[in-house]
């Protein structure tokens, strides 16, 4: 199903984008001229009017957007998971003391060294959808790998220096 979002010229204010779910709830968000964001929340019966509005900073907005990027695809993995017998999602930090830190993830070879795929990094509020082999970590990324228990197991090991390969 396609998600509609409408988006509505606001003379003088700036632009009103309206995200109407599948329950029927109308959610927005104003992006005045000056920079600044509103988050809304419309009246069921009277999609006019508002039955709340959150200011937020740059920071906030970037944060929310942040969060429900990441609920989502890690959402999304999970019904993948659910889709493939035993397959799994795990989320893997990347210790400060690991050999890759500052290194490529092609460097790993955990693919061809473990069948497992890493295909996210979530680094600070940030989240790296399917970083390439040119992708280089930082300590405390947190590694998002999808593959068997063993493979998972050990990427793992890869990451933390304990898998010489």
């Amino acid at each position: 199903m396609r998600v509609r979002v409408e988006q509505t010229p606001l003379p003088g204010i700036g632009v009103r984008h309206d995200l109407v779910t599948s329950s029927g709830r109308t959610v927005g968000v104003v992006s005045h001229r000056n920079g600044r964001r509103d988050l809304v929340l419309y009246d069921v019966d009277d999609p006019d009017s508002s039955l709340a509005s959150i200011p937020l900073t740059d920071d906030e907005a970037e944060a929310l957007a942040d969060v429900l990027g990441a609920s989502l695809m890690l959402g999304q993995l999970a019904g993948l998971r659910q889709q493939a017998a035993g397959l799994l999602t795990e989320q893997i930090a990347l210790p400060a003391g690991s050999p890759f830190v500052g290194r490529r993830l092609g460097d790993t070879q955990a693919r061809s060294r473990t069948t497992s795929s890493i295909v996210a990094v979530l680094r600070d509020r940030e989240v790296i959808a399917s970083p390439g082999p040119e992708f280089r970590f930082e300590a405390n990324d947190v590694v998002v790998a999808v593959g068997t228990r063993q493979g998972l197991d050990g990427v793992t090991a890869i990451l933390a220096g304990d898998d010489d390969g």
